[in-house]
């Protein structure tokens, strides 16, 4: 991963602490990014903290923008952001529950993806992972909202991956 750029979303969350780390620990320059990331999330030289929101395109281009200035490139996009709701039936679930579970796990990486791959596709390289979910595969009972946005995540990955 020497001499590799890579924009971590969620960076400092659950899932992306353990996977910045990694990154960093391969050698690759990691940008991290979450809404209160700092810079002391990670005792490392090749990290920089970027606090950041991809709820938007512009938010998302801007994220972006900011790497490329800082970096000059990017190489590989380590897409962590999302959320989990449950313990509902669909018809128990509010409308604000499965709003949130569609803007954390599909919208914002719809957003991030907008951004991101025309920059990828100048490297000839790049490269994009995404964290999906055993319910975007198996539904389960109570995780009906968390379950769809997942699998409409896992769907839009795929469909770049055909594109690209």
């Amino acid at each position: 991963m020497q001499g590799k750029v890579i924009l971590v979303t969620g960076a400092n969350g659950g899932l992306g602490t353990y996977v910045t780390q990694a990154l960093l620990d391969a050698g690759a320059t990691v940008i991290g990014t979450s809404r209160k990331i700092q810079p002391s999330d990670f005792n490392n030289p090749n990290f920089i903290a970027l606090p950041a929101q991809i709820s938007t395109r512009e938010d998302a281009q801007a994220l972006v923008d900011q790497v490329v200035a800082r970096c000059g490139k990017l190489d590989i996009l380590a897409h962590t952001v999302g959320g989990f709701a449950g313990g509902q039936s669909i018809a128990e679930t509010d409308d604000v529950t499965f709003q949130r579970m569609f803007d954390l796990n599909l919208n914002c990486v719809f957003h991030i993806l907008r951004a991101t791959v025309p920059l990828l596709r100048q490297t000839g390289t790049g490269r994009i992972i995404a964290n999906g979910s055993r319910s975007a595969l198996e539904p389960g009972a109570s995780v009906g909202a968390y379950g769809a946005s997942k699998a409409a995540m896992v769907s839009l990955i795929r469909t770049v991956a055909l594109e690209y």
